[in-house]
């Protein structure tokens, strides 16, 4: 089964149409409209600079990661061959592709953050969530991916990102009212 699919006005004037092979019905109509957002913001072949975008909107798609179906679905869409898409999502650490939680958290751990008390904040989630770093909670709600080195809010230590969104000048207390915040 193949998907409809339009022609995507680019940067330049021109137009990309996306491919409609089977593996792009894998992607829902939402996520297809969401990637043509980011194709139009670049020129006429120059698809692959939305591959990075692509892949979060499917990420969400799927309940917060990525399998290797979907990976080709991206790569069918955009165009591209599987290897391009997969050394995006096998490289950045905000793409997972193994079953885990819904929301990912990453607690910074790098100097600024370990100064002002991440190694506590880390410890102290750990604890709540009855889990370890890598781990998801047993409702499949969160998952604390690996220690992040650095998230580059050096001005907010200790920082944590849940779901791409940055929270800064951590307390035990700040992180119970996000983590219980999680639905």
């Amino acid at each position: 089964m193949s998907v409809s699919t339009n022609r995507v006005p680019t940067s330049d004037g021109q137009f990309f149409e996306p491919g409609n092979g089977e593996k792009v019905a894998l992607l829902t109509e939402h996520t297809r409209h969401e990637i043509d957002g980011w194709i139009s913001r670049f020129p006429a072949g120059r698809q692959r600079s939305a591959t990075l975008s692509a892949l979060r909107f499917v990420q969400e798609q799927n309940n917060g990661f990525l399998t290797a179906e979907l990976m080709d679905a991206v790569a069918e869409y955009l165009k591209l061959s599987s290897i391009q898409v997969y050394e995006v999502a096998t490289f950045y650490s905000m793409f997972e592709t193994h079953a885990c939680g819904r929301h990912h958290v990453s607690v910074c751990t790098n100097i600024s953050c370990w100064l002002n008390g991440a190694e506590d904040i880390l410890a102290h989630c750990e604890r709540k969530l009855g889990i370890k770093v890598g781990e998801s909670t047993s409702d499949q709600r969160i998952f604390l991916k690996k220690e992040e080195e650095c998230l580059a809010a050096c001005t907010g230590a200790p920082m944590m990102m849940v779901d791409h969104v940055f929270h800064e000048h951590l307390t035990p207390a700040k992180v119970d009212e996000i983590l219980d915040g999680l639905k």
